[in-house]
């Protein structure tokens, strides 16, 4: 299949998951924002072409878990809100440390044991420099949005609830990749004409699924895809 496809696919997969999460309630989604956390660690590693130029497959995860937020801040609240991004900070944390310690044990020598733990190493033999990057950049980017989202909402009430969506999601999105670039990738993409070019093509993927996000926080105004009660408090 296509990888276009797939990725379009994968956006519409990525952000139905998350308006399930919310109509059962809270704790799922925050249970979901923790494992997309996770997985775009791993994700991240695999690179692919879209559109004719290369990306990670990283950008939708991390990209919807802004969806998340958003329909936290609009139906909980900013606290709520930024607890979801510190669990899943904490839960990213957790599995780098783990992921490590896994690695200095000494492999079995029966069976595919070698074989396995050098895999293992190559997925997560994490580079310092990219780690801090994406950590430092997920923490930014996700309290700017919060923090705008809530800065939009205050102003325009209950009215616009795409500009406060689109406009905190796509200006924290380009905080988060310029810190993720800057910070992670300086250096380790040689090429300077590369380097440009992965942010501004990871900024408008992010961008897109921003977009594509609308309609989503919409469904969650109807009663159809609300949460009980006791789970908005």
């Amino acid at each position: 299949m296509d990888n276009n496809i797939i990725f379009v696919l994968q956006i519409l997969a990525g952000l139905t998951f998350i308006l399930i999460a919310f109509r059962i309630g809270f704790h799922w989604l925050l249970a979901l924002i923790a494992v997309q956390a996770v997985l775009m660690n791993i994700f991240v590693l695999k690179t692919m072409p879209l559109f004719g130029l290369e990306t990670t497959g990283g950008n939708v995860l991390y990209a919807s878990i802004f969806l998340g937020t958003d329909l936290i801040c609009e139906h909980m609240g900013s606290k709520k809100a930024r607890q979801a991004v510190w669990l899943g900070f904490f839960a990213s944390i957790f599995f780098i440390v783990m992921s490590q310690f896994i690695l200095l044990y000494t492999p079995s020598l029966l069976g595919d044991g070698q074989f396995l733990h050098d895999t293992l190493s190559t997925v997560f033999g994490f580079a310092p420099q990219i780690l801090f990057g994406s950590m430092l950049a997920f923490l930014v980017s996700q309290n700017l949005d919060i923090y705008i989202f809530n800065w939009i909402k205050k102003r325009t009430g209950e009215k616009h609830l795409w500009l406060r969506n689109n406009g905190s999601t796509l200006i924290s999105q380009l905080f988060d990749t310029l810190i993720f670039t800057f910070v992670g990738l300086w250096g380790i993409v040689a090429n300077v004409e590369n380097f440009w070019q992965i942010v501004l093509f990871t900024y408008l993927i992010k961008s897109f699924v921003a977009i594509v996000d609308t309609p989503f926080i919409y469904l969650s105004k109807l009663k159809a895809f609300k949460p009980k009660k006791a789970d908005l408090k």
